[in-house]
Order: C-alpha cells, then structure tokens, then sequence
C-alpha cells in the first residue's frame, strides 16, 4: 500500500470532526477500524459508522450486521477502492459506502448491495449534500472534504 500523502490524511482529520459531531450519540464512528466481515476478510475502512453498543465493540470487532455505513477515502487507491472493495463490501451486505475521490472532488455514494455489487450508485460533487440513508437528518456538505 502507497503511504497516506497529507491530502488525504487531512481529508480524514476533517470528515471525523464532521461526522462526531454530526452523529452524536446515534452511531459509533470508527476511524481505521478493524470490520470483520467473515473468517478470512477483515478490512480497515477509513470510517465505519456503527450501530451503538456499550462497549464500544472493545469485547468483539464489527461485524456487517453492525455497520451502518462504511467510507473510503481514496486518491492513490480509487481503483483498488472501486473495484475490490467496493464488491467485497456488497457481498457482505454492507447497506452503504461511500468513495471519497479525491481527484474528481465528488463522493460515490453505493447503495442497495447484493452478489453482484450495489444496485445504486450516484456521484455527489463538492456542491452536494450527504446523508447516510441508515441515519437520516445526519447531513455532510461535501464541499467541507475538498480543497
């Protein structure tokens, strides 16, 4: 894996500040944390928006049946994010991701997951509003994630 460049990294520090404060006590938001998603895959998304638990999930990692929402931010990875990824999180029925793409300035919102991947995919550009669809009336302005 190429090392984080500041874009993104900076990407990261801004979109935790908006999603803490956004979300509050409705979601546990996850930073670079573990998902389990069977016995032989357990990815690191950049955010995953989990399902509240009093632990915290300190006693087991997150499950798919835990998350409401997963993000990718990618610049170097866009393509690995797209199309590894992307399938890998449908299969395991993950309701939501989002691709942050840096370069395009526009967030891939993927939607309704099945075998074959998600069913619904719309790109919001920087001027565009984001509501996770497990969360609703908790909005991000994307223009907050761009340069």
């Amino acid at each position: 894996m190429s090392p984080i460049g500041s874009y993104h990294h900076g990407t990261v520090n801004k979109l935790t500040h908006a999603l803490v404060r956004a979300v509050g006590e409705r979601a546990v938001v996850s930073v670079h944390g573990p998902v389990r998603l069977d016995d032989f895959s357990e990815p690191e998304p950049d955010f995953a928006l989990l399902k509240p638990r009093p632990d915290f999930y300190q006693d087991a990692h997150a499950a798919p049946a835990d998350v409401l929402l997963l993000i990718e931010v990618a610049d170097t990875s866009l393509n690995y994010d797209r199309a590894v990824k992307r399938a890998l999180y449908a299969r395991h029925a993950i309701p939501e991701l989002w691709i942050v793409d840096l370069t395009a300035a526009e967030v891939e919102v993927c939607r309704q997951p099945n075998a074959d991947g998600y069913a619904v995919t719309v790109r919001v550009g920087r001027d565009g509003e984001l509501e996770p669809q497990l969360l609703p009336g908790i909005r991000i302005q994307a223009v907050t994630l761009f340069r």
